[in-house]
């Protein structure tokens, strides 16, 4: 039911630049996304208006252009850098004799080629499906003339509500699957979070790298390449941060400007690892000419993902590109570290990130000086076998004065269970 077009098709594409800041697009962008589609680009269209034409979009004459690009390069596909309304593909379809994709479908197909997880098909099919069902009155347009009353009651209009009965009820459908993901996912985080276990998540523009340095600090394996949208489906892998201990990091999909909104509806359950992570690295292609507007456009889908709030911390990647960068840490004027340079392809600068992950997520340690008697050797064996101890004397009682620094939650845990009177013998915080 959906537009599915194959790899190896021949495309025009269509940019046209507005006045208005907020409804400009990239064009390199749009041959990106092309690009990770697998098609081949023949031409392209370029115009400039102030505002949308309400039947092709682009003005008459220049729909005319378009049908003459499609003729000429014998394409099979207009691809627009933009959304266009259904009324809009109809018109340029009837026109062009030539099946046209806005922005949105193009991103949606991206997702179903590279959805490799069940959670993530269920997703990408969803968002297929809200956005298909805008547009189901294209499929029935020869029998518009039939309309409803006592014995005018046709075949298309019946045909027309069967199919929107049974697209809301396969959307019914795949929210209940993915709602049982998104309470196994919510039971994950409940469990980390009674641990103590922090959560950290990569986010950024696509092609940041996000996978690519999830590879580095992880070994994960995770498959990454030179393309948009080479990330779907999210992964969480388990990594040690010295004084912090077992840190989760997550690898989610990357963001893109004016991102549709049947994705982030479609991604709530993935999404949710960043809006309940204890921070964020915001990862951004330093080489990047455009990285100051990349990082803005991320910063607002943040904002409408309820995630603007999550500490973040700043990766500089792709440093290897850019002359005379090297790896360093950027502070802020508490001393606090805000942004690391590195190469995640060259592996520069990986242990300073975590340096800064230590530090930045180094506020769950304590560190407590504890008087103990002789006759609890057992504790002190405990945490000098934990490596936790600093330094030791002894006073003139024979008592042990230890002074130690370790994660909250283990000293929680070690008076949970092992231990309970610890607690008694701390003398100094």
């Amino acid at each position: 039911m959906f537009d599915r077009y194959q790899a190896g098709e021949q495309a025009v594409l269509v940019h046209i630049d507005f006045s208005d800041e907020h409804e400009r697009e990239d064009l390199r962008e749009l041959e990106m996304l092309v690009e990770s589609a697998g098609v081949e680009v023949k031409g392209v269209v370029r115009g400039s208006r102030k505002a949308p034409h309400p039947k092709y979009f682009v003005g008459g004459g220049k729909a005319e252009e378009i049908a003459q690009a499609v003729k000429l390069y014998e394409a099979n596909i207009i691809i627009f850098n933009h959304a266009l309304s259904p009324a809009q593909e109809r018109n340029l379809e009837k026109l062009c004799e030539c099946r046209v994709l806005p922005r949105t479908g193009l991103i949606l197909d991206i997702f179903a080629q590279r959805a490799r997880t069940h959670e993530g098909k269920l997703q990408v099919e969803l968002a297929q499906l809200r956005h298909l069902s805008t547009r189901l009155v294209r499929g029935w347009t020869h029998l518009e003339r039939q309309k409803g009353g006592i014995g005018m009651r046709g075949p298309g209009e019946t045909q027309l509500e069967t199919d929107r009965r049974l697209i809301r009820g396969r959307i019914d459908h795949i929210l209940k699957r993915l709602d049982k993901v998104a309470k196994q996912r919510e039971q994950g985080r409940r469990s980390r979070k009674r641990a103590e276990v922090p959560t950290v998540s990569l986010v950024g523009y696509t092609n940041a790298g996000k996978s690519t340095l999830f590879n580095r600090v992880t070994e994960a394996g995770v498959y990454a390449a030179d393309q948009l949208f080479a990330t779907l489906d999210p992964t969480l892998r388990k990594i040690d941060v010295a004084d912090v201990g077992p840190t989760i990091l997550a690898d989610t999909v990357g963001f893109i400007r004016h991102l549709p909104h049947d994705l982030v509806a479609a991604f709530k359950a993935t999404l949710q690892e960043t809006q309940e992570a204890d921070l964020l690295l915001h990862v951004y292609d330093g080489a990047d000419d455009r990285f100051a507007d990349n990082v803005d456009q991320v910063n607002i889908v943040l904002d409408e993902i309820d995630a603007g709030e999550v500490p973040v911390l700043m990766i500089c990647n792709k440093i290897d590109l850019l002359e005379g960068a090297v790896p360093r840490i950027d502070r802020d004027e508490n001393g606090m570290p805000w942004r690391v340079w590195v190469s995640a392809q060259q592996g520069l600068g990986i242990d300073l990130l975590f340096q800064a992950l230590q530090e930045r997520l180094g506020r769950t340690m304590v560190e407590y000086t504890l008087r103990i008697p002789p006759a609890q050797g057992k504790l002190r064996g405990m945490l000098y076998q934990r490596h936790v101890v600093q330094n030791e004397h002894y006073t003139e009682q024979g008592e042990s004065e230890l002074l130690i620094r370790m994660p909250k939650n283990d000293w929680r845990a070690l008076v949970k269970r092992d231990c309970p009177q610890a607690e008694d013998y701390i003398i100094s915080e």
